[in-house]
């Protein structure tokens, strides 16, 4: 199958070659997550068109590259992701990019290893999960700003002024965001999940995260996990489970059975935006909304 794939990327590469049109004289730009194509929308504003791969929903963890992604890769100027095998099953495509010398920048393999969340268990020996953390979402603004402004030097000037904006709303959300989390007690900063997604999150702000699946939502949850993590809710008393929005609530609802059965009872507290932010469009779909509204929820359910 590989062989095959190869083979299909490199007549698409030569197809695009021959025949790519990129029909406008603004900078090409390509991201995958939903979280890194609005915020290089924000920094590139109105001087650079940027074609995001995902989708509200869409899980970066299982995603596979289609044809027309291989076209719009191709016709980039630059592509923006996150590494760290957020995006795994995209590595064997952006291999073969840089074999062809595209431009390419995984965002999360900027930031300094020796403040990253280890892992014995994920492929990079790291939770890619970055963006909960607001001060390396600040650094992701950083190097998109530079990076534009390298290959795009007669708007270097707009996209640093776009930064300095944002750079001051990704202020005002961490102390916003801080405020909220304040009235919530810390014996109840329990964090119950579909996946290890959050655990960024739960440093910043001293939340106990507890995923039922991995780092990775390709490593499926078994019974011993969710047995496991019933008798962990019980004996915390957690007032609130939670699903998200990338993941199937099967495996959150199976969770709740299991606590039903052992004579407990926990809520489903609301879904998370984890992997993927809300549809475009919508407050949700925005980081920042993301953000506000993750932890509004968080917080609610666990009053």
């Amino acid at each position: 199958m590989k062989r095959i794939f190869y083979i299909l990327l490199t007549v698409l590469l030569v197809t695009s070659c021959k025949n790519g049109d990129k029909g406008s004289d603004k900078l090409q730009v390509v991201c995958t997550t939903t979280m890194i194509t609005d915020l290089v929308e924000n920094i590139g504003g109105d001087s650079i068109q940027v074609n995001g791969l995902m989708g509200a929903g869409v899980d970066p963890h299982l995603y596979k590259a289609s044809e027309g992604d291989v076209t719009k890769l191709y016709n980039a100027d630059i592509i923006f992701y996150n590494g760290l095998h957020l995006e795994g099953k995209l590595v064997e495509v952006f291999e073969k990019m840089e074999q062809q010398g595209k431009a390419q920048v995984a965002l999360a393999e900027k930031l300094d290893k020796s403040g990253l969340i280890g892992s014995d268990y994920f492929a990079s020996n790291y939770d890619p999960h970055v963006w909960f953390n607001i001060g390396y979402f600040r650094s992701f603004a950083e190097t998109v700003t530079s990076e534009l402004a390298a290959i795009d030097s007669k708007n270097a000037s707009y996209y640093r002024q776009n930064l300095e904006m944002y750079l001051e709303e990704l202020q005002q959300l961490e102390t916003e965001i801080r405020t909220t989390i304040n009235a919530l007690p810390k014996e109840k900063r329990i964090l119950v999940t579909a996946h290890d997604a959050f655990n960024y999150f739960g440093e910043t702000y001293d939340f106990q995260v507890v995923g039922l699946q991995g780092l990775s939502t390709a490593t499926e949850a078994g019974v011993k996990d969710v047995q496991r993590l019933s008798e962990f809710i019980i004996e915390n008393k957690v007032a609130a489970i939670f699903i998200e929005s990338s993941v199937p609530r099967r495996t959150i609802e199976a969770l709740q059975e299991a606590v039903l059965s052992k004579g407990h009872e926990v809520k489903i507290g609301g879904s998370l935006y984890s992997d993927a932010l809300g549809d475009k469009g919508t407050v949700e779909g925005t980081y920042l909304g993301m953000f506000r509204y993750n932890v509004n929820t968080i917080v609610d359910a666990l009053k």
